[in-house]
């Protein structure tokens, strides 16, 4: 009797799990991969980047939005993501900006939700002028609203190499890491 309901359960507990395994590796339609990527949102957003146009960028986002970046840490909903731009438009000029999706990357996290990740590149204006090329990885969470796809989520950060290219070029200090044996300093 205990035998057979262990192995009732055991079946039963097989039965749900694979479908879920299966559903979590599902990759997501090349075709909506290449979709979003060319005319929805990745084009979009490489050309407002190019523009300098922080409120199309924006528009892009989720009205509750979240965007992280490896200078200022999270930013949270549309208009601080637009102030973060039109701060950064400020001092650097991007020009050339691409982004590409790293198509073994995307998933369907649900029905109108998915995840994809890949590399952008972009040139700017250092300090005396010359070109500055630097590069980078995204990560993003994509929601379908209506007929629309909207960012709900942006991870951007630069290369190490990108972050040296920087420091020079506007004459900054290099970063320093913490020593491992460090402790957090509290307030």
């Amino acid at each position: 009797m205990k035998r057979r309901l262990l192995l009732t359960l055991t079946g039963l507990a097989i039965g749900f799990a694979v479908p879920t395994f299966a559903q979590q590796k599902e990759p997501v339609d090349p075709q909506l991969i290449q979709t979003l990527h060319d005319t929805i949102i990745s084009k979009k957003y490489n050309e407002a980047i190019n523009n300098h146009d922080a409120a199309a960028i924006a528009a892009l986002f989720t009205e509750d939005a979240i965007f992280v970046t490896d200078t200022t840490g999270p930013l949270y909903g549309r208009q601080a993501i637009e102030k973060f731009y039109t701060d950064t438009f400020k001092g650097w000029q991007p020009k050339n900006h691409t982004s590409t999706t790293d198509p073994h990357s995307a998933r369907m996290l649900g029905p109108d939700t998915l995840t994809r990740a890949g590399v952008w590149s972009e040139t700017g204006k250092g300090k005396n002028g010359e070109d500055v090329a630097i590069k980078g990885y995204w990560s993003e969470i994509d929601t379908r609203q209506g007929d629309t796809w909207k960012l709900c989520q942006l991870t951007a950060c630069l290369t190490p190499d990108s972050w040296a290219l920087i420091y020079k070029s506007f004459g900054l200090p290099p970063a320093t890491a913490p020593s491992p044996t460090a402790s957090p300093s509290g307030p």
